[in-house]
């Protein structure tokens, strides 16, 4: 049950969204491009980060690029 405490738990990286141009979902409604993002877990596939509406949702990686 990790995901109940998700918001409140350390940020492990961030990232910057590149674009909002998805294939399959609509994504511009809660990510901006440009925008840096606090990651709260990481798969091999996906990031799960605090959105623009203040919840924790998971991402294709291909939206980010790590900030340094």
């Amino acid at each position: 049950m990790i995901h109940l405490d998700w918001k409140d738990r350390e940020t492990v990286k961030q990232v910057k969204c590149v674009h909002t141009n998805a294939e399959k979902y609509m994504v511009s409604n809660v990510l901006t491009s440009g925008k840096v993002y606090e990651v709260k877990n990481e798969t091999e596939e996906f990031y799960f980060l605090v959105d623009n509406t203040g919840t924790v949702g998971g991402f294709y990686k291909d939206y980010f690029e790590d900030v340094k």
